[in-house]
């Protein structure tokens, strides 16, 4: 193929052809922008039903705790008598809580690296 084919037919000058450059990549940008909106567009609808659905699930499961609990008061309090079961739950129910805290705050410092 003869050179002139290949040459367009008014030679641009490096610097309008920098500045097209530019100009293009940007639009590219702006492109690939819209591209990831819409991404986010799309899911944000059925993660905002899961968050609802998780948060509704946590609070039957911290409900049915409770039940639980008090249930554990009522049958302690035949044995012990209410302020002895109340006793009985409560710190039985407050050290699992301080282990499984203390289990977490580890994981937390492996994790992060503030610890092994």
């Amino acid at each position: 193929m003869p050179e002139a084919s290949m040459r367009p037919a008014e030679e641009e000058s490096i610097g309008t052809l920098v500045l097209r450059l530019r100009d293009d990549a940007v639009e590219y940008g702006r492109a690939q922008i819209g591209v990831y909106k819409a991404e986010v567009s799309s899911r944000s609808a059925p993660a905002k039903s899961g968050a609802i659905f998780g948060v509704a699930a946590l609070v039957l499961a911290l409900s049915a705790l409770v039940a639980l609990l008090v249930g554990l008061i009522f049958t302690l309090a035949t044995l012990i008598g209410p302020g002895g079961a109340t006793a009985v739950v409560v710190i039985v129910t407050l050290a699992i809580a301080g282990l499984l805290g203390w289990l977490a705050a580890r994981k937390f410092a492996v994790a992060f690296g503030g610890g092994q």
